[in-house]
């Protein structure tokens, strides 16, 4: 892993809360001039740890109100039967995660979110329950949501 100081550190921040930030602007926030600045962000692309920049969007504007945590249990544990719905669930756009989990009566922890609830029936019955394999389903729907942010906490990498 790239030794990061305080000026990679701060860039990374900067860009996990404004991504939009053009080098320029990215280069004054921080004390750098803008040819120091941009090598920096590269050397960190090129390390990997920064993976892309994203535009987030607004749920409510785009009438997607209802979000879903779903635990999904499937029939065989192969390597094939866990590739198959791994790839099914990736062409699926409702789904904004997927993860394999342990420590719990499901295989897999899914995050939907869809307008309400005729469009989550759909998305059940249409297309989750039709992924080979697909042996049980509970879901849980979020009644408000508390603390979401895609920003990464980079406290532990201070004095690295």
């Amino acid at each position: 892993m790239l030794k990061l100081d305080r000026t990679d550190r701060r860039i990374l921040t900067l860009l996990q809360e404004h991504g939009e930030l053009s080098n320029l602007e990215l280069a004054e926030r921080i004390g750098l001039s803008p040819s120091p600045c941009s090598r920096r962000v590269k050397a960190l692309e090129e390390a990997g740890l920064i993976r892309g920049r994203v535009t987030l969007l607004n749920p409510d504007a785009l009438n997607l109100k209802l979000t879903a945590y779903i635990h999904v249990t499937v029939d065989k544990h192969t390597p094939e039967q866990l590739a198959t719905f791994s790839e099914a669930i990736r062409q699926i756009p409702e789904v904004l995660e997927c993860a394999l989990i342990t420590g719990n009566d499901a295989d897999y922890q899914l995050t939907v979110m869809v307008p309400d609830m005729d469009h989550y029936q759909a998305f059940l019955l249409g297309k989750l329950t039709r992924i080979p394999g697909v042996r049980g389903v509970r879901s849980s729907f979020v009644l408000q949501q508390i603390k979401q942010q895609t920003a990464l906490p980079l406290d532990h990498l201070e004095g690295a």
